[in-house]
């Protein structure tokens, strides 16, 4: 089983650079996108409903603002948006996917770039998602947690790791977060493969870093420690453009 998470950064502006026909030619199972920016009243039916696939979306009150959705060819057995939390409901940022052999959480994590209040936000956001995928994992769900993190790991997750320490993204705090995911059971598929530096899921458009590779790790897949076994790949491909985000996969042996 093939899922593909991608931050398309407006799925409207997506979809005018060939989302839909880049779907159907990839051929992965699942595909979880963040930063949708549109309700689907705001899409055309085409991408609302696609052929060969099941769409659902999880929608910011605010229009034109976050957002997730699923682009799925297989229905899976439940689908759930949000945390059942208004405050980070409001936003748009969760959908869950429940199949026979693991629960799947698209999430796009909140940035928390433009002030101490959207850091505290982010930082909340955080440790409540945490402490329900520690209250899962305990009771022997199989999990998968794709999305925009906007959070750099370690100090190869980007290009200048001593001129980011301060800000958000980088920080100790946000990098700690990530710490305890992981001390938790859940792997970076990721790193499972590719040990090295120089691979990065976002680039900052307006300098034109891509060319240069001047980029960020923030686009993850994570799996709790009991779904390892399955994982038989995991990868970034910076060959495909459209976003400020490049896509991330994982494959499974499920």
């Amino acid at each position: 089983m093939r899922l593909v998470s991608w931050n398309v950064n407006g799925i409207r502006a997506a979809a005018k650079r060939g989302l839909l026909e880049w779907l159907s030619e990839t051929g992965a199972d699942v595909y979880c996108l963040q930063e949708t920016k549109a309700h689907p009243d705001q899409v055309d039916e085409s991408l609302r409903e696609p052929q060969s696939f099941h769409t659902f979306w999880a929608c910011a009150e605010r229009r034109g603002y976050s957002g997730v959705a699923l682009f799925v060819r297989r229905e899976p057995l439940e689908v759930t948006a949000g945390l059942g939390l208004p405050r980070f409901d409001s936003e748009g940022r969760v959908l869950s996917a429940r199949y026979p052999q693991f629960l799947l959480f698209n999430v796009y994590f909140p940035n928390g770039k433009m002030n101490d209040e959207r850091l505290q936000y982010k930082m909340d956001f955080y440790e409540e998602f945490l402490g329900r995928l520690v209250a899962l994992r305990d009771r022997g769900e199989r999990i998968v947690i794709c999305g925009d993190y906007n959070t750099a790991h370690t100090e190869i997750d980007l290009s200048h790791p001593k001129e980011n320490v301060k800000v958000s993204g980088f920080l100790p705090q946000e990098r700690e977060w990530m710490d305890r995911l992981a001390g938790h059971g859940f792997i970076d598929t990721f790193r499972m493969f590719h040990a090295d530096g120089g691979h990065y899921t976002w680039w900052d458009l307006k300098t034109r870093a891509r060319e240069r590779n001047i980029g960020w790790r923030l686009d993850y897949f994570f799996v709790s420690d009991n779904l390892a076994g399955a994982v038989r790949d995991a990868a970034i491909h910076p060959e495909v453009f459209g976003s400020d985000h490049c896509p991330v996969s994982l494959t499974l042996d499920v």
